[in-house]
């Protein structure tokens, strides 16, 4: 079964590179590789506030909206409604295509305020993908949890909106 699956993510991203067709199985589920391939391709774009043009730029929440828009996947367009949206994921249950959620970078409110795609499976180091206001890296990075304290203090969930395989 396992490799059914493999096989089928494998088969759609190889007609979307072909066929510029959007790697999609069914109306509830992505596959996680074409997750990664696809936000992995914006590395280095700048950071934008209220932003979801690759051209000029994306802020977080944008980013994330533009990367699941492409897989025609409805998600939250701003951090703040990650705070009611999906079902939260125990950290460590955490997949490929889940959202990470942190508070913004003031420290007296608790409320969303970034936003990333994780791009690792557990028993991974957690790894995430997003859209940095950092003013000495800006942009689209890719990030350990581990590794950032600063976002280990900031972090409040990790929330799933579809199943991802």
């Amino acid at each position: 079964m396992k490799t059914k699956i493999i096989f089928i993510c494998l088969f759609i991203l190889a007609l979307s590179i072909k066929g510029n067709a959007k790697p999609l199985i069914n109306n509830d589920s992505i596959c996680g590789d074409s997750i990664i391939e696809f936000s992995k391709k914006h590395v280095g774009t700048k950071y934008k506030y209220a932003s979801i043009n690759p051209e000029k730029g994306f802020d977080c929440s944008g980013f994330v909206y533009y990367v699941f828009n492409h897989f025609q996947k409805k998600v939250p367009r701003s951090s703040i409604e990650y705070k009611e949206a999906g079902t939260t994921i125990h950290p460590d249950s955490f997949k490929v295509g889940d959202i990470i959620v942190f508070r913004g970078t003031n420290a007296n409110n608790r409320n969303p305020g970034h936003v990333g795609i994780i791009i690792s499976n557990y028993g991974n180091e957690l790894t995430f993908i997003h859209s940095s206001s950092n003013k000495k890296h800006s942009g689209i990075k890719v990030s350990s949890f581990n590794d950032s304290p600063y976002y280990r203090k900031r972090f409040i969930k990790i929330v799933r909106l579809m199943p991802v395989y």
